[in-house]
């Protein structure tokens, strides 16, 4: 996790609810008790919240020709690997490694989240996003998501919008 500041600490918030409140954008908290035996952090996230799998995305990181890259998919399905080096205009995509995406994005595995991520990542938000009024993603720890416009979600991030999730 990415070292916080002392107002962070006193609010309980994370780098991603922090650049969220900074930037102005209207966003919900949800939080719930994450269980470390469930095999799915982001489908064990839309069970807890109550919310449709299809619009909790979870964040992955990929390495596309040599340079990471976040994607950002519905937990009800895959990321398309092909389709995310197509969209950033690369050849071939590896999921990255895991140690290495926690450095860069300043987030442990399960819980990082697009938004205020230590290093600022190209970013491609799976299309079936725009579908909804609003989307879940990781608030930057385990049991912890904000729902949000995902045109909040691709502006803040200066994310691509393309069709890089698959069932």
């Amino acid at each position: 996790m990415a070292k916080k500041s002392k107002k962070q600490q006193q609010s309980g918030g994370t780098p991603a609810t922090v650049a969220l409140t900074a930037a102005g954008v209207q966003y919900t908290v949800h939080a719930y008790d994450h269980d470390p035996a469930h095999p799915s952090y982001g489908e064990e996230a839309a069970e807890a919240m109550g919310v449709s799998p299809e619009r909790v995305f979870k964040t992955l990181v990929a390495d596309v020709d040599g340079a990471l890259t976040v994607a950002v998919v519905p937990v009800a399905g895959q990321l398309d690997l092909k389709a995310l080096a197509t969209a950033v205009g690369g050849k071939r995509a590896a999921m990255a490694d895991p140690a290495l995406a926690e450095r860069t994005t300043g987030y442990v595995r399960g819980g990082i989240s697009p938004l205020g991520q230590r290093k600022k990542l190209p970013t491609v938000l799976d299309a079936s996003a725009s579908a909804h009024p609003t989307i879940c993603v990781s608030a930057g720890r385990r049991g912890l998501e904000v729902e949000l416009a995902p045109e909040s979600l691709s502006a803040l991030t200066q994310a691509i919008l393309a069709p890089i999730g698959r069932a």
